[in-house]
């Protein structure tokens, strides 16, 4: 009888162990499928004026600069902690950079509406300032299941993919930034940013070496590319597929465009 009862308790306790991971899983799928909906209505939101029109932000001035494709006088309405934004050509990754003021990883598993959100945002930390001027700024996001988020800069395992995609674009309210895309390699979980002292030439330059020479054998590295210390990089940095450490797309600054702000 004693045995009996055990073994009910037992069952109990697994049945309610399967249901709430069941539960659980269930309720990550559900907002991983809101906050994407969310970002897909935002990335819409951002480019509403694109054409030229100025629609939602006011007239467009005269100016001989460029249009910046993204609304930033919209989105940071939204949220003012939105201070760039990401586009990483022939992937899913299209969204706006966040950094908070008050928590460096609150933006781990909040949106840009900064209600909790499993997919998080993409985002930097205290350690990197706002307008990209730092030599290393590395921005994080998830690898989600649905390819939102980072997920999809792991296309640049394929080497023929990496071969045919060199470039991304980051957009700052008052210009674009280009950035030809180097090294994509498997790196260690360590912190960057934390575990090197950048503003070391010889530091800067030995860091360099590793980003075209890395220790993985998951690693695509451009051809002919070529860094030296009067160089910045951005730090693209998301989960692996599988076991610990994490994925990294590297790109090189190579132009800057004054744009109009709006």
């Amino acid at each position: 009888m004693k045995n009996k009862t055990i073994l009910t308790v037992v069952i109990t306790v697994l049945a309610l162990l399967v249901a709430g991971s069941g539960g659980f899983i269930l309720f990550q799928n559900i907002n991983s499928r809101q906050s994407k909906e969310k970002y897909d209505a935002l990335a819409s939101t951002a480019a509403s004026f694109s054409d030229g029109t100025g629609e939602g932000t006011g007239a467009v001035t005269e100016s001989s600069l460029p249009l910046n494709p993204i609304a930033f006088s919209t989105l940071q309405a939204q949220n003012p902690e939105i201070y760039a934004w990401i586009t990483v050509p022939n992937t899913n990754v299209n969204y706006p950079v966040l950094r908070s003021e008050t928590n460096d990883n609150f933006y781990i598993d909040h949106g840009v509406d900064k209600g909790y959100s499993f997919a998080g945002a993409i985002y930097s930390q205290f350690c990197n300032k706002k307008d990209f001027s730092d030599r290393v700024t590395v921005l994080y996001g998830h690898n989600m299941a649905d390819n939102s988020m980072f997920a999809t800069l792991h296309y640049f395992e394929d080497a023929d993919f990496f071969a045919n995609n060199k470039s991304m674009q980051i957009y700052l309210p008052g210009k674009e930034l280009e950035y030809e895309i180097v090294a994509a390699y498997v790196y260690d979980d360590s912190h960057i940013m934390n575990s090197f002292d950048f503003s070391k030439d010889e530091v800067y330059s030995d860091f360099l070496n590793t980003v075209l020479h890395p220790h993985s054998l998951e690693s695509n590295v451009r051809e002919g590319a070529a860094l030296d210390v009067n160089d910045k990089i951005v730090i693209l940095s998301t989960c692996l597929n599988y076991g610990e450490g994490r994925y990294l797309v590297v790109g090189k600054l190579t132009g800057e465009t004054e744009m109009q702000k709006h």
